[in-house]
């Protein structure tokens, strides 16, 4: 086991005590596939060459798994982990010559380029409107995201990674329109002056029982960052999800 996976079950077991007295235990899986709108690449931000993965390795959906326990107390708040890995491929050929890193890859060669964003967070969310009928909430994520960037062709092999903290803020709508189906609207969110960063989703929820739920929807993630002279990197990710959530 790596050690951000073992990040991830030590902060598990620290929020999730073993007798969750007055708590609501609860688990969520989302898989599906997700599909590159944009992904434009720039390192370093001042004398790389701007580089659009999207087109110039262009890449097929991939299929994705997010992950995410936790527990309601005193009935309104929340806590909660997440896991949300994302790697996307591609591979074609630069129309143009790039200076990516310390490498340029000349035009007309073959290259093939990894993008890897991988998200971990910590939530705490306060619903602070609860009806028959509608659910609102809204609080605070703290987001540790891993990411890689690599391209790789004849001219050799360049890779810059990043590991940070990002703070975000959360928000949940849920409208149950009849008794059995509801609609929701949950993410992630931050703009600042040196980047942003979206994780939204739709869906279309149905309450098979109290503590079940079935969802279909549509996920955006977007968001990068200019960070002046080190780097620059903003992407789009269609998500085409189905969801199970269970309350223990």
């Amino acid at each position: 086991m790596n050690g951000k996976k073992l990040l991830f079950v030590a902060l598990a077991c620290a929020i999730i005590p073993t007798s969750a007295l007055f708590a609501d235990i609860f688990t969520d899986i989302e898989s599906g596939v997700a599909i590159t709108g944009y992904n434009d690449v720039r390192i370093p931000a001042d004398g790389g060459t701007p580089l659009s993965l999207a087109r110039e390795t262009p890449s097929s959906p991939v299929p994705i798994i997010r992950l995410r326990i936790g527990y309601t107390f005193s009935d309104t708040h929340s806590l909660s982990l997440l896991a949300a890995p994302l790697l996307v491929r591609g591979s074609g050929r630069l129309d143009e010559a790039v200076q990516y890193r310390d490498t340029l890859f000349s035009a007309g060669s073959e290259v093939e380029s990894l993008y890897r964003f991988d998200s971990y967070r910590l939530s705490w969310q306060w619903n602070f409107l609860r009806s028959d009928t509608l659910s609102l909430g809204a609080g605070l994520t703290g987001k540790i995201r891993s990411a890689d960037i690599s391209l790789m062709g004849d001219e050799g092999y360049e890779r810059r990674s990043d590991l940070g903290v990002v703070p975000l803020i959360n928000f949940r709508v849920q409208w149950k329109f009849v008794p059995d189906f509801s609609l929701l609207l949950d993410g992630d969110a931050l703009w600042s002056p040196y980047g942003r960063a979206e994780d939204v989703l739709l869906a279309l929820q149905y309450h098979r029982t109290d503590s079940t739920e079935f969802r279909l929807g549509y996920r955006v993630l977007e968001g990068g960052s200019d960070g002046g002279g080190n780097v620059y990197t903003f992407a789009l990710f269609h998500y085409l999800t189905a969801g199970l959530r269970i309350r223990l």
